[in-house]
């Protein structure tokens, strides 16, 4: 199975999520998305087919989202705000050919394997 994962090394989730998936016999793709951050078209497509609002995709605990004042801020505004400082994107974002899933419970990938 062909799976990817848009993982932070440094995320506790990320790693549990990476293992969950190895431990399935699954070799995820990885992408370290604060080194290659998805396009914005490429976020807002993950989020579209992992069916939740972007504003579950972003991570509100980040100091960069107090300082940008996105407390209110639109659909739009937070993709841009995602696509310019992928710190904001929450992680992590498992796609494999049966769907998306924003992980958290680490256990929601197994709904795409």
């Amino acid at each position: 199975m062909a799976a990817t994962i848009y993982h932070n090394p440094k995320c506790s989730t990320s790693r549990k999520t990476l293992q969950h998936l190895r431990d399935a016999g699954v070799e995820p793709t990885i992408v370290k998305y604060l080194e290659q951050p998805p396009t914005r078209a490429e976020l807002e497509k993950m989020i579209s087919d992992a069916g939740i609002e972007v504003r579950t995709a972003v991570r509100k605990r980040e100091s960069l989202y107090k300082e940008l004042d996105l407390a209110d801020a639109s659909d739009d505004q937070l993709l841009d705000a995602m696509a310019a400082n992928p710190i904001l994107i929450e992680r992590p974002f498992v796609v494999t050919d049966k769907g998306t899933r924003l992980t958290r419970p680490v256990e929601s990938v197994d709904e795409i394997l």
